[in-house]
C-alpha cells in the first residue's frame, strides 16, 4: 500500500477530487492548510498600505491506495492540479506497513 500526500490549490480541489473518484478511489481525506514553498508568498495593497502575504492557502489531500493503483492516482492528481505556474504543488508518496480498519479490526488492503 502507498500514501500519496497531495499539496495543491485550492481552486483545483474539485477537479482532482473527480478525477480520483473517477478511478474509483473513495477514500480521500482532505484538510485546509497554509503555506508556501519557493515563491515565498506575495505582497498585497490594502486601504493604501502594502502587507506581506507569506502564508498562501493551500489544499492538502491524503490518500492510501493499493500499490498497482498508485501510478494512476499520482497521474490524475497531477494532470488535474497543473496548471504551469509556480505554486501548483508537491505530491509525496510513502509505504504503508498496515492498515486497520477499527469498526471491525479488518487489516491489510481490505481495509482500505
Amino acid at each position: 500500500m502507498q500514501k500519496i500526500e497531495a499539496v495543491i490549490q485550492p481552486s483545483k480541489l474539485d477537479a482532482v477530487k473527480d478525477a480520483l473518484v473517477e478511478l474509483g478511489i473513495a477514500g480521500i481525506t482532505i484538510f485546509e492548510a497554509r503555506g508556501h514553498g519557493r515563491q515565498k508568498g506575495h505582497t498585497e495593497f490594502y486601504r493604501g498600505r502594502e502587507y506581506a502575504v507569506d502564508l498562501l492557502p493551500k489544499v492538502k489531500l491524503e490518500l492510501v491506495v493499493m500499490d498497482d493503483m498508485a501510478e494512476k492516482a499520482i497521474q490524475a492528481i497531477i494532470t488535474a492540479a497543473r496548471t504551469g505556474r509556480i505554486g501548483d504543488g508537491k505530491i509525496f508518496v510513502s509505504k504503508v506497513d498496515e492498515a486497520i480498519r477499527i469498526r471491525n479490526d479488518e487489516r491489510g488492503e481490505i481495509a482500505l
